[in-house]
């Protein structure tokens, strides 16, 4: 699979929903009911060849008996209950195999071949049930078009932070895609997400976010486009390659854009001038160990209090649904209603407390 998704707008746009199994595959059990039918098939023809002159085949002379294909033919027009008479057992031991060997077989085989064909129908059914559920409960979900590298980043940073993989749904042509989508346990809409049929099978209208991430900004802005006209609420977040294209997306009705190529000469220059500093920012960016990047609500102990005097290290304050850098005059004194931007530990240690993970009191509940 290449390292990003391919252009949203290849392939057909299928639109269909398909969600993880859970346990094993149907196909999986369908090929366990064939191997199992074929083993009693095997099976019966064994035993009628190994007590072949306890037979006797009507078209052929009396001492004759029956041949291996006589067998594989009784036993086929005996399992599937056709039962033509023209070859039947005619010593009490060979009756009384086939009262209670063979019967019990027929019934088996009978079984199979009709579980097997309940299996089917009741596959398709459970699909559809399971989608239809699907789709009565998702709402206020995350939307993620594209899942190559930086769409499988973005849904791990979600789900490390406490995201429900089940509020999670992936829109990709590929079929790579879906397999790797799936093998992470998520909803997965196949298809072309600049097609609005495709978009709202995802459920864009009710959805909290969405997150474009394929490697083509044409394609992002096209899908930014097609998203803000169907919710004009939603949170869109777009990754771009090019700076210059950060523009037209933010046009296009995107949130929030991300260019990835100048992050990338960014953070590799920073590691060529200063490799301590890249060392440093790569940890900001790397979700589990070391330092990380959070956001959380004002503790009712911290209001009143200047930002640069708290246990986490705060490096952004947002009020009124501004970004203030820790240092703007604005935010010299932490009030109700802010949210702090702050630098801390990944793993509380105890020399490191990480406030506001510990059911304390919250500036805006008190």
């Amino acid at each position: 699979m290449p390292d990003d998704s391919s252009d949203i707008t290849q392939g057909r746009a299928r639109g269909s929903v398909s969600l993880p199994e859970s346990g094993r595959s149907p196909w999986f059990r369908l090929t366990v009911r064939l191997g199992l039918a074929i083993g009693v098939l095997v099976l019966t023809t064994l035993i009628v060849y190994v007590d072949r002159h306890a037979y006797r085949d009507a078209n052929d002379p009396p001492l004759y008996g029956v041949d291996l294909v006589d067998s594989i033919y009784y036993t086929t027009v005996t399992l599937s209950t056709t039962g033509y008479g023209d070859i039947a057992p005619v010593s009490a031991h060979a009756r009384m195999i086939n009262a209670f060997v063979v019967t019990p077989l027929r019934i088996a085989f009978l079984v199979l071949l009709i579980g097997t064909t309940l299996e089917v129908l009741a596959s398709q059914g459970r699909t559809m049930f399971r989608v239809a559920r699907w789709r009565r409960k998702m709402t206020d979900h995350v939307v993620v078009i594209g899942y190559g590298t930086k769409g499988r980043a973005a849904v791990d940073t979600l789900v490390n932070n406490g995201h429900d993989r089940e509020a999670i749904v992936v829109v990709d042509p590929g079929a790579g895609a879906l397999q790797e989508a799936h093998a992470d346990g998520l909803a997965v809409v196949t298809g072309d997400a600049t097609r609005q049929d495709v978009l709202l099978r995802a459920g864009v209208r009710d959805a909290s976010q969405v997150i474009i991430t394929t490697n083509r900004d044409d394609s992002n802005v096209l899908a930014t486009l097609t998203v803000r006209q169907l919710n004009p609420e939603v949170w869109i977040v777009a990754a771009a390659r090019e700076q210059e294209n950060v523009a037209l997306m933010r046009q296009s009705g995107a949130n929030s854009v991300i260019t990835s190529s100048d992050a990338v000469g960014r953070l590799l220059g920073l590691s060529s001038l200063s490799p301590t500093l890249g060392q440093v920012m790569e940890d900001l960016l790397t979700y589990g160990e070391g330092l990380e990047v959070a956001e959380r609500e004002l503790l009712v102990n911290e209001v009143g209090r200047p930002p640069q005097s708290l246990p986490d290290q705060v490096i952004a304050v947002v009020r009124d649904e501004q970004v203030y850098r820790y240092f703007d005059p604005v935010v010299t004194l932490l009030a109700r209603g802010d949210r702090l931007i702050v630098v801390r530990p990944a793993k509380e240690l105890p020399w490191a407390p990480r406030p506001g993970t510990h059911d304390e009191a919250l500036a805006d509940d008190a």
